[in-house]
């Protein structure tokens, strides 16, 4: 990771903008969404700059940029680096102020991304600086994929959180609860145009919910340890996960696939591998703490005795067979009668 990934809250906050052009218009309209009290110092400002000057969105200070306007700003940006927006991009790294100069990675101490906005969902996708043409080619792609109403949906749950986190007292309970939401019927009829209600239904099925055993073990298979070749419902599992145990070996790269904040367990195939009677007794405890458990076993997830034990103990169990390594073929090679008859 080449860059730490935050969000700033600018709400009236005072931003600097060096710069008159079309990059400094495109990065104050940022600002402005983000609700920052932003100054543009330009001596010949577009006119945008003017029509949102004239209307009170903004400060114009038509003056040459100097190093002295980075003082008590949250934020600068030099759109136009040259001699003037430089030295102020330097005034603002010796006073600790975050900046970016545009088309000056080095220059700057944060990058702007490319963004997909929903609000109040909001994406940024950031190539270091090394190329803005993909950044934007992957938003593109993004933008494609979510719902036109995620915004929506975001703040539909928002309106019923409090309630329903108040009604679900354990973190793995709310997260099962919140991810069958977004699975479900609810979420399909709110990203249709209909919320009529929704705040209530959610706290009445949390209400529903409140006290049920949650717990569940999936025994996944890791298939040849590729995550390209791993089944959709097993990524969508480990994303949802609240612990994995896991094989040894096992491709960290597949591990690596489970929800960030997950917990991570190895067990067996190292130099003091688990007994099947520890494995069974960490399957039961976790299960029996509410939490929805990934069992990754590497290739298919053939688990006859631990998946007899869970559902004997009353845990309900499900198996995600993976992709058996017999049935990949590497890129480039071809069937061995296809190969004799070229």
């Amino acid at each position: 990771m080449n860059g730490f990934p935050a969000f700033l809250r600018l709400a009236g906050e005072p931003a600097l903008v060096v710069g008159g052009g079309e990059a400094a218009v495109a990065k104050t309209r940022l600002l402005l969404a983000a609700g920052a009290a932003v100054t543009v110092a330009a001596t010949a400002p577009a006119p945008e700059l003017l029509d949102w000057a004239r209307a009170g969105r903004l400060t114009l200070d038509r003056r040459r940029p100097a190093a002295d306007l980075v003082e008590g700003r949250a934020v600068v940006i030099v759109a136009e680096p040259d001699a003037d927006g430089v030295a102020v991009a330097a005034a603002a790294r010796a006073a600790r102020v975050p900046v970016n100069v545009v088309d000056r990675p080095a220059l700057s101490t944060f990058i702007m991304p490319a963004i997909v906005d929903r609000d109040p969902v909001l994406i940024a996708i950031s190539t270091g600086g090394s190329s803005p043409a993909l950044a934007r080619r992957v938003r593109s792609w993004i933008e494609t994929l979510l719902p036109t109403r995620l915004g929506a949906l975001a703040r539909a749950l928002d309106a019923a959180r409090q309630t329903v986190n108040g009604t679900l007292g354990s973190a793995p309970a709310r997260r099962r609860f919140w991810d069958s939401v977004l699975d479900g019927p609810i979420a399909t009829r709110v990203l249709r145009g209909d919320e009529d209600g929704c705040p209530q239904i959610l706290s009445a099925l949390a209400a529903r919910d409140r006290g049920r055993p949650a717990g569940v073990v999936h025994i996944v298979g890791a298939g040849p340890g590729d995550p390209e070749l791993l089944t959709l419902k097993a990524l969508r599992l480990l994303q949802q996960a609240d612990v994995v145990i896991h094989d040894r070996p096992a491709s960290d790269a597949v591990v690596d696939c489970a929800r960030r904040d997950a917990t991570r367990i190895a067990v067996g195939g190292d130099a003091k591998p688990w007994s099947q009677a520890a494995i069974d007794a960490l399957l039961l405890h976790r299960a029996r703490e509410g939490q929805r458990v990934v069992r990754l076993r590497n290739g298919d997830a053939t688990a006859d005795h631990e998946a007899a034990l869970l559902r004997v103990n009353g845990i309900e169990v499900e198996i995600v067979p993976g992709v058996a390594a017999a049935s990949v073929t590497p890129v480039g090679s071809a069937p061995r009668a296809l190969s004799a008859a070229s």
